[in-house]
């Protein structure tokens, strides 16, 4: 089967399409939900939104948690084995959502849900860094990635129409999912190549035993533990802005109802051709990538800090699409690609699994605090300076730490060479 892999030319491009399916049922899933949460409150029985809002609390804390574990088993059993079984899951957690008549029922979908999906993201990214050309990396990292950008789309709009405007009901929009995950998950058995037997990786663990031990303190030396805290600040301010910018806008900046959903996904629109453009510019110029994560780190604190400070809507609009091509999505194949570049392949998804682990509890971190801070002092303007705080904080030590340092080992290993 390693030959097959071997002898097929396009099956990097095979692996881009099945990746960038995955990303897009996942964000269908996640973004399904929000904008049908009354429909969901009076079909099982009108209940709070404290208990609504736990749907995605269970996905979320099942789903960070789920980073570290997921990794360790995809370096041990391969990305197939431990995406087939996840994804068969996850279409089993939206049938079971879909189905439900209580808001117990609901919670159990979304715990096997974020259980499932955390598996992903090592699997995912570890399996284009085996297969992708060198010098397209970073470039399809992102296309694989801008998956997820579509998938809020389909599910944002999808459910608003269907459910809002044509009156389906909520629970036919999950079984719609659950058809969607189940045809993915026969693209990844159809595509994707298992690459090593469990035997062989079994017998390799036996001999490489001490050098697993180096590894694991390299995943957790200075430089990485910086990285993973670049991103966690870059996926603070995403998070952030995806649960709360349209309510800031309104209660804040004087938005109506009705335009903010549009203006909020001006950031997803915007983050798609910035990222394929970043990534392309990193593949062709390598030599830049430290460079270009810094300015994409201050752009994202700059465009965050704007969009406070801005006196009118153009000038929020201007703030919210630059932010949508210097952010999250723009950063993180530039980031991904640095990661599993710098850790040995035997390692590469339990690197990965930690790098997103620190990323997605910014997801649980963001959406809670900047509640809180509304709560407490009726804005949510320091929120946004928190994030645009954090993303200074990182770019700062990513100079320090990882810039600076690699730097001076460079002429070292230039001399000695």
């Amino acid at each position: 089967m390693g030959q097959t892999v071997k002898n097929d030319s396009n099956y990097y491009k095979k692996i881009i399409t099945a990746l960038f399916l995955g990303w897009v049922v996942i964000w269908i899933y996640r973004t399904i939900l929000t904008p049908i949460y009354p429909q969901i409150q009076e079909s099982l029985g009108n209940i709070s939104d404290t208990q609504v809002g736990l749907v995605a609390s269970f996905y979320f804390f099942a789903y960070t948690g789920m980073q570290i574990p997921s990794g360790i088993l995809v370096d041990k059993f391969g990305q197939k084995r431990v995406l087939i079984p996840a994804f068969i899951i996850f279409a089993v957690a939206a049938f079971i959502i879909g189905t439900s008549s209580t808001i117990t029922q609901v919670y159990v979908g979304a715990l096997l849900a974020g259980l499932s999906t955390g598996s992903y993201y090592g699997a995912a990214f570890s399996l284009s860094a085996k297969h992708m050309p060198k010098d397209r990396k970073s470039f399809s990292n992102a296309i694989i990635n801008s998956g997820s950008a579509l998938g809020m789309v389909i599910g944002l709009v999808g459910s608003s129409v269907l459910v809002g405007g044509l009156e389906i009901k909520w629970n036919f929009m999950l079984i719609m999912t659950a058809v969607l995950i189940t045809a993915v998950t026969f693209v990844f058995a159809l595509i994707i190549k298992q690459d090593k037997s469990v035997t062989k990786e079994a017998s390799e663990d036996k001999i490489t035993t001490q050098n697993t031990v180096s590894q694991g303190v390299e995943l957790f030396s200075p430089k990485k533990l910086v990285i993973y805290f670049v991103y966690f600040a870059t996926c603070y301010g995403y998070y952030m802005i995806v649960t709360w910018l349209p309510s800031f806008l309104v209660a804040e900046k004087g938005f109506e109802q009705g335009s903010v959903g549009y203006v909020a996904a001006l950031v997803a629109v915007t983050a798609v051709p910035g990222a394929l453009i970043f990534s392309k510019y990193i593949d062709k110029n390598a030599h830049m990538r430290q460079k270009l994560i810094i300015f994409l780190l201050i752009g994202a604190a700059l465009t965050i800090s704007l969009t406070v400070f801005a006196p009118n809507p153009a000038v929020l609009y201007g703030a919210l699409i630059l932010y949508g091509l210097l952010g999250k999505l723009a950063i993180d194949p530039v980031l991904i690609t640095y990661v599993t570049d710098s850790v040995p392949s035997n390692s590469m998804a339990k690197a990965l699994g930690i790098f997103n682990f620190f990323g997605m509890t910014s997801s649980v971190i963001a959406p809670t605090l900047t509640g809180y801070i509304g709560d407490i002092t009726g804005s949510k303007v320091l929120a946004f300076y928190i994030a645009a705080i954090l993303l200074a904080v990182a770019t700062i030590l990513f100079f320090l730490v990882v810039m600076l340092r690699e730097n001076k080992a460079a002429p070292k290993s230039l001399t000695n060479e």
